[in-house]
């Protein structure tokens, strides 16, 4: 009995003796406690950009009649058949925890720089997810570290009141003489300085200030309430503090180094998957045989048709009872699964497409609505890596006529927005729902009570992750279908 009272008494000791330092003891001196911005910074752009663009193969260009499956017996996207929750919601969020990670260890480090980056991130990646869906956690958001599983869904009209806020402070932030003191950086030369400047801080500036453009004029139906022209003025009159793109070297796309783990997204799609099972329609190819566009073999396959090697197309939204052969329409190339360029976030060309816009809508400061125009679809050109014809700015359907109605420019630069706006996540969507443009076809298999999307339904899981907030929210939208329009379309 003396026995096992003296090893009982043994262990208790062992026991106190093991745990009174256990986390000096188990502490690994090689491992940093807190982890710095840039050894987040890469990997969250290249899973966020990939996410983006896998919404763009798989749903925008569905819904905006870029292609269309061979075959479809059910619904689909392009009969405006939405699913509830297809879309970046579950992606976004996860990676926006990185990006408050990148923001809060930049404060805590003195790094402006970070945080001006992930700011834009931030106000990019939920500008996004409000357009898709509408009112989403914000404010309570990514807010699990803190206790908070359950958070509440912002009104987009708050949500849009920070998010431009926030573009405002990161504008502020940059400081392009300093380099990124962690690295880190895969969209620009951001990690070192040249000639005693960051070139790459410099272009995340004019990012930041071209999405705020984007965004404004996104919200323009609402001037009134958030003083949107005013906003865009002060860019406009104020280049030297708010720079925009200026060239292609400026455009926000992650390049694929195609180097593990950092593979284009679609590196190694099986063939049936990349083109087999889908067909670019006529409405996207018949516009660039008519202009003998040179972006068409970058982006189409072309097939034998009575002896020729041409660019076909597909109907979208065709009846449930038509089936596509195999291999006899255009579909995407192969080049395109390994490209390093299709990490699209914004670009020059989208940016010169605005600012004619905007001239055309009478923002003197925006310069002239025609030179803006042939740029944008120059500069588009470059960004896919062909030169722009002789004569393709004079032709029939590229023209711009200052002498047309207000609409109908705008509906010519929608069309070639639209064509810039190749693989960029939602943008193309998000602006047909705004204007109008471009106009799609609607396709005889479309059911007469289908209407085109103005949002996505909520993810069904919500319903029991977060009940009380969704149904809140649902209230607040005035339901939860693809048919309700979101605070700026209303």
């Amino acid at each position: 009995m003396k026995k096992v009272y003296l090893i009982i008494l043994l262990l208790s000791c062992l026991s106190v003796s093991c745990t009174k330092n256990f986390e000096q003891i188990n502490t690994d001196p090689n491992r940093p406690k807190d982890v710095n911005p840039g050894v987040v910074l890469g990997q969250m752009q290249y899973r966020i950009v990939s996410s983006s663009i896998s919404a763009a193969r798989g749903f925008t260009h569905e819904l905006m009649q870029v292609d269309a499956p061979r075959s479809s017996s059910g619904g689909g996207v392009h009969r405006y058949v939405i699913t509830p929750g297809t879309g970046v919601w579950t992606s976004f969020y996860t990676y926006l925890a990185d990006i408050e990670l990148i923001i809060a260890s930049a404060d805590r480090l003195k790094e402006p720089n970070y945080k001006a980056i992930g700011l834009v991130y931030k106000c990019w990646a939920y500008s996004i997810l409000t357009d898709v869906y509408g009112d989403v956690p914000y404010s309570e958001a990514i807010k699990a570290d803190n206790g908070n599983f359950l958070p509440k869904f912002d009104k987009q009209q708050d949500i849009y009141t920070q998010i431009l806020k926030d573009l405002s402070t990161a504008n502020d932030l940059f400081d392009d003489s300093k380099a990124l003191t962690y690295g880190g950086d895969g969209v620009y030369p951001s990690n070192a300085l040249t000639s005693g400047k960051n070139l790459g801080i410099q272009r995340w500036k004019k990012f930041c200030n071209t999405l705020r453009i984007r965004l404004l004029l996104r919200l323009i139906k609402r001037d009134s309430e958030l003083g949107i022209s005013d906003q865009i003025k002060a860019i406009l009159a104020n280049p030297t503090k708010y720079p925009v793109f200026a060239s292609n070297a400026d455009e926000g796309i992650y390049k694929f180094p195609n180097v593990y783990p950092y593979f284009n997204p679609y590196y190694t799609a099986r063939q049936l998957d990349w083109r087999d099972g889908t067909y670019y329609t006529k409405f996207f190819i018949d516009h660039l045989n008519s202009w003998n566009d040179p972006r068409r073999a970058v982006w189409a396959l072309t097939v034998p048709v009575n002896g020729q090697n041409v660019y076909q197309g597909i109907e979208s939204g065709y009846p449930t009872t038509t089936e596509y052969v195999v291999g006899k329409n255009s579909s995407y190339t192969d080049a395109l699964k390994t490209s390093a360029i299709t990490g699209v976030m914004i670009t020059y060309a989208e940016e010169e497409f605005m600012m004619a816009e905007l001239a055309l809508k009478g923002f003197t400061a925006a310069g002239n609505a025609k030179t803006h125009y042939e740029n944008g679809i120059t500069a588009s050109m470059v960004q896919w890596g062909v030169a722009l014809p002789a004569g393709y700015l004079q032709q029939a359907g590229v023209a711009y006529d200052e002498t047309a109605s207000a609409d109908a420019r705008l509906q010519l630069i929608m069309i070639q927005k639209y064509y810039a706006y190749f693989f960029n996540d939602y943008q193309a969507w998000f602006e047909k729902r705004r204007t109008g443009y471009p106009v799609l076809p609607r396709g005889s298999g479309i059911p007469a009570e289908n209407q085109f999307p103005s949002r996505i339904p909520y993810p069904t899981y919500l319903q029991s992750l977060n009940p009380a907030n969704l149904a809140a929210a649902v209230a607040a939208m005035g339901g939860d279908n693809s048919n309700i329009k979101v605070w700026w379309d209303k």
